[in-house]
């Protein structure tokens, strides 16, 4: 707890800084940079879902386990059809 104390304190100096020691530009954003930007947000999006959703898969298995559930008891599993040819 200490440490994401410590961690926010820093990056609330730092962003002090920021504010205090910035300078007034004139500036153009192409548009070509807000579609990069889109673009990063929707693949971090993306990432941090794909992350999260192994994590819950993961989990999920874990408590699955501990409880002795298992998942495909219900389930109907058929029998491998394997079909010979005869060759003329």
């Amino acid at each position: 707890m200490k440490l994401v104390k410590s961690i926010l304190n820093v990056g609330f100096v730092v962003a002090g800084l920021m504010v205090m020691c910035s300078a007034s530009v004139l500036a153009y954003i192409d548009p070509s940079v807000t579609t990069y930007g889109i673009q990063v947000v929707a693949g971090v999006v993306v990432a941090v879902g794909a992350v999260i959703g192994i994590w819950v898969r993961k989990a999920r298995a874990k408590v699955q386990n501990k409880l002795g559930i298992d998942e495909n008891a219900k389930k109907e599993v058929e029998e491998d059809i394997v079909v010979f040819e005869e060759e003329k």
